[in-house]
């Protein structure tokens, strides 16, 4: 991990918003409802949508370029399709900008990592947003974790039916592409592990809306000899967990649990109840906790969460998924990145 460039003094963060669909909207009101940040342009190919979701003052356009030059912001928040990662956060990077991205990084391990070299040239900060970290639940399930020894296995549930439309539902890899990513981020940040290998299925039930698999298991064996398993669906009507999730942890000395919505509990051996310190570092709720850490990080030059270096390894962990189950076999997180490393070169030639 590399040092980055801060950005002095005290006022609201002057951000650019690149994308004005449904998830730019959202990230607009939240960067509204914040003290820390203020939106001085937006950006997208779609002027009336971007004039539409613009407060009154910001500065609209159809390129980045024409908007920033326009608007001098202090950083960028991209939050475009995946394809259009690369090229947007790279020139953010290249014109002197941090940039806190939309989930995931980029489309493929390869561009990620040539986004994550474009940061190191720069000396700019790229985090990636993974703001399902951010719920007072989870971390408070992360300090039980702490008080019950060493792991030996998590799991996971996620179960739910929405209809998108759009092109989730016409994607490959809906499931593990698009939502899982979330979830195995949020192993890493609970065990305070790293992926190794995974096993994984992807299948499409039969009365499934979706053109890809909406359905998947795996089961990653993470360092230290912990298996985090992994089962989801897009697809699954009726008893449906919370957005964030259904988790059991199975450690040394007791077990937590937590129904991705109020508080986690935990019992340890003999069954007395565990219980933890209260959540005193805890940055806010959602796209709130990485705005928050994202404008620490350029006032202080601290790493934050998602910080690019970090955030590359969720990304191997989706791509190794989708890699084991199309070959039917165990494939280790290190020969995804290796195989990015091989193809970076091309592509920053290319940019």
């Amino acid at each position: 991990m590399t040092a980055f460039r801060t950005v002095p003094g005290d006022g609201p963060l002057r951000l650019v918003v690149v994308g004005a669909g449904q998830m730019g909207r959202n990230w607009l009101r939240a960067i509204g409802s914040s003290a820390l940040v203020e939106a001085v342009g937006v950006v997208d190919l779609d002027l009336a949508a971007a004039e539409d979701a613009a407060p009154p003052s910001a500065v609209v356009g159809r390129t980045l370029a024409e908007v920033v030059d326009r608007s001098g912001p202090d950083a960028v928040v991209n939050v475009t399709i995946p394809e259009a990662h690369l090229p947007v956060t790279g020139e953010a990077l290249r014109r002197g900008l941090p940039v806190l991205s939309e989930k995931p990084m980029a489309a493929t391990p390869a561009e990620a990592l040539a986004l994550v070299r474009i940061a190191e040239e720069t000396g700019e900060l790229l985090a990636v947003s993974q703001n399902r970290r951010f719920h007072s639940g989870l971390w408070e399930l992360r300090r039980l974790a702490g008080q019950l020894g060493r792991a030996g296995i998590l799991t996971h549930e996620f179960f739910k039916a929405p209809h998108f439309g759009g092109f989730r539902e016409v994607m490959a890899n809906p499931l593990v592409l698009d939502m899982a990513i979330h979830n195995f981020d949020a192993a890493r940040f609970l065990l305070g592990a790293e992926p190794v290998a995974v096993y994984c299925e992807e299948y499409n039930p039969g009365w499934s809306w979706y053109g890809g698999d909406a359905a998947a298991t795996a089961i990653f064996e993470m360092t230290g000899g912990v298996r985090f398993v992994y089962t989801g669906s897009w697809c699954s009507p009726g008893l449906e967990t919370a957005w964030n999730s259904r988790w059991r942890l199975s450690a040394e000395r007791g077990s937590a649990t937590w129904d991705g919505e109020g508080r986690p509990v935990a019992e340890r051996t003999g069954g007395a109840p565990a219980t933890a310190d209260a959540v005193d570092d805890y940055p806010g709720d959602d796209l709130l906790g990485s705005l928050t850490l994202f404008v620490r990080a350029l006032r202080t030059g601290e790493a934050p969460m998602g910080e690019c270096h970090d955030n590359l390894r969720s990304l191997a962990m989706v791509h190794a998924a989708i890699a084991s189950a199309s070959r039917g076999e165990r494939v280790r997180i290190d020969e995804v990145l290796a195989a990015a490393e091989a193809d970076v070169g091309r592509l920053l030639t290319a940019g």
